[in-house]
């Protein structure tokens, strides 16, 4: 019986005021990114705009140092799914699809929030995959809910997966064996958050409970991973394109709360 009891942890509200803090900030620093991502840019060069933007607002870098990752940002352009490390050798072009990752603490807390976005205009079926995945998360979001069980996120994203191929005209792959997670005074705490599952299993969301719900799709349908020598950077093991997009969300009584949001 207890097993069936589990419950996600629960911030207070002014707990969650003070995780949107955090998230407002990283918000900024995503759209600032997105600003100075044009041709010829490095990915070195949008860490750096985020780093400011995040030591500007009285926060720190989450990622930074992060079990000795070195960027305050993850950088990954067209077939690395996400953990791109920032590096000057890696220049942006017209055509690529770039996903950034980035997380800001704040007094003690910590935002986390993902996009996808082309430089310039993107192939019809890449910017097919990026919509699909901005989709998936919206709609997956709509299940963190008080009284729904942790895996009713994960089927919700998986079956808005499903629904995406047919509403945007794209075969998409969930990516094996990366998603979502538990988040508060650290940026990775229990649960881990599949992206797909079978629902009502897993702990109670409770009002409170905050989750980073993340889908990772691949175009093509295509689902396997390898990662690369420096052990962080994961690419798709087909070379097909992928998006990443993420929120931090609180499940409250009057639905679910985006802690994140990109004003």
């Amino acid at each position: 019986m207890a097993f069936r009891k589990r419950k996600i942890a629960a911030k207070t509200p002014a707990e969650l005021d003070a995780m949107e803090a955090a998230g407002r900030i990283v918000g900024t620093a995503l759209q600032e990114v997105r600003a100075a991502a044009k041709p010829g840019v490095s990915t070195l060069d949008l860490d750096k705009v985020a780093e400011a933007v995040i030591r500007d607002h009285g926060a720190t870098p989450t990622f930074l140092g992060y079990n000795g990752f070195p960027g305050s940002i993850c950088a990954s352009v067209n077939d690395v799914v996400v953990h791109g490390i920032p590096s000057k050798s890696i220049v942006l072009a017209e055509g690529d699809l770039v996903s950034i990752d980035c997380g800001a603490t704040l007094d003690g807390w910590v935002g986390d929030s993902a996009w996808s976005f082309g430089i310039g205009e993107l192939a019809p079926d890449v910017d097919a995959l990026n919509r699909a995945t901005e989709w998936v998360l919206a709609e997956g979001l709509k299940a963190m809910v008080p009284g729904n069980k942790l895996t009713d996120v994960s089927h919700a994203l998986e079956q808005a997966t499903y629904a995406a191929e047919e509403r945007f005209g794209v075969e998409l792959g969930i990516v094996d064996g990366y998603g979502g997670h538990g988040i508060g005074h650290t940026m990775h705490e229990e649960p881990y958050l599949a992206n797909e599952g079978k629902p009502h299993r897993g702990p109670v969301i409770q009002e409170g409970s905050v989750l980073a719900i993340e889908p990772m799709l691949i175009l093509g349908g295509g689902y396997d991973t390898r990662v690369l020598d420096d052990e962080w950077t994961v690419k798709t093991l087909d070379g097909a394109p992928a998006a990443h997009w993420e929120h931090t969300v609180a499940a409250t009584a009057d639905g679910p709360r985006i802690l994140t949001p990109r004003l």
